[in-house]
């Protein structure tokens, strides 16, 4: 039996990136997701799916945010019609790798943290 929700960082988890992540695309892709009055955020395997969509087609696919966003409000047969070469990154077929992306994140996070310190 499945859980019927988990947390950011189980959610972050089993999508292999970071919280900060999880809560960009939240915004970005303007998603609600279920909270408790603690204000603590809850997700479905509904929303595990939405975020692992967003994922590839940032990540695998190399589309751009705004890319993206079209991708997820479009209907299926318009996708290819809706798309424009300057919303999908140059990469496109030669996508990094997720650990790659990965570790960049972690990277450019550690960053952030030694300039708070400076």
């Amino acid at each position: 039996m499945q859980k019927k929700q988990f947390r950011i960082g189980e959610l972050a988890s089993k999508l292999n990136v970071e919280k900060f992540v999880i809560r960009f695309w939240e915004k970005e892709f303007n998603l609600k997701t279920t909270r408790s009055t603690g204000r603590q955020r809850f997700y479905t395997e509904r929303d595990y799916k939405t975020f692992k969509q967003i994922k590839e087609l940032l990540y695998s696919k190399g589309y751009t945010i705004s890319g993206a966003k079209k991708i997820l409000s479009s209907e299926p047969e318009e996708i290819d019609k809706n798309i424009i070469a300057s919303q999908k990154t140059t990469m496109g077929e030669r996508s990094l790798p997720d650990e790659v992306v990965e570790q960049c994140l972690i990277v450019r996070q550690q960053l952030k943290k030694l300039q708070e310190l400076l």
